[in-house]
């Protein structure tokens, strides 16, 4: 049976205060802005939210809108607290997808409220922050606070891209979200870059060398 995401980390650093786990939806696609959530549990989550909490990329998207839903609810009711920031495409552009990433980690960050005194970050590398950051490799596998912010992440970026689909239907973004599958690919190829690709990315330089 697979580990869940728990609370063991969160509880290990207790002694440092508050706790905020940090995770990023869309480094790899192709379009689209870069999102960042943090999420910090002001108290211990109920056990209905915990089993709803799970890496984003192992659940559906149905699943994700539930649990997005009750981490929602628990915020309203002063139990979570949720910050969101993102890196526009000119962001990215001008910065590169990593530093555009940190970017983002950072205005999630700074929408918290209360603000952390630990940080917990998904991966091996992050930014820097002006209180205690630790980094966790498959943190979103293991750890319940980056896990849940993997979830708000990844909801509130399919949502925009889902919206930018409306006005740009042809490259598929209401399902693929950006990344680059086969049929993404053969629409940008066809097609031509729009605003919101992003410079830098080889398949997109391709196509506008095309333009």
């Amino acid at each position: 049976m697979r580990r869940r995401p728990d609370l063991v980390l969160e509880q290990e650093a207790a002694a440092a205060g508050r706790i905020a786990g940090v995770d990023e939806a869309g480094r790899g696609p192709l379009a689209g802005p870069v999102f960042a959530a943090a999420v910090m549990f002001l108290v211990p989550p109920g056990a209905e939210l915990a089993r709803r909490i799970d890496d984003s990329k192992r659940m559906s998207g149905a699943q994700r809108e539930t649990a997005y839903r009750l981490l929602d609810d628990a915020r309203e009711a002063g139990r979570v607290a949720i910050g969101v920031g993102a890196a526009s495409v000119p962001e990215i552009g001008r910065l590169n997808i990593l530093q555009a990433t940190y970017l983002a980690m950072r205005r999630a960050v700074a929408r918290l409220s209360p603000a952390p005194d630990m940080i917990l970050i998904d991966g091996n590398r992050g930014p820097r922050f002006d209180c205690a950051v630790r980094c966790v490799v498959g943190g979103d596998r293991i750890c319940l606070s980056i896990a849940a912010a993997s979830v708000v992440a990844k909801v509130l970026r399919d949502r925009a891209m889902r919206r930018l689909a409306a006005r740009w239907p042809a490259y598929g973004w209401a399902a693929n979200c950006g990344y680059p599958t086969a049929a993404h690919r053969a629409a940008l190829m066809a097609l031509g870059a729009t605003p919101h690709h992003r410079r830098g990315f080889a398949p997109v330089e391709a196509a506008r060398l095309r333009d």
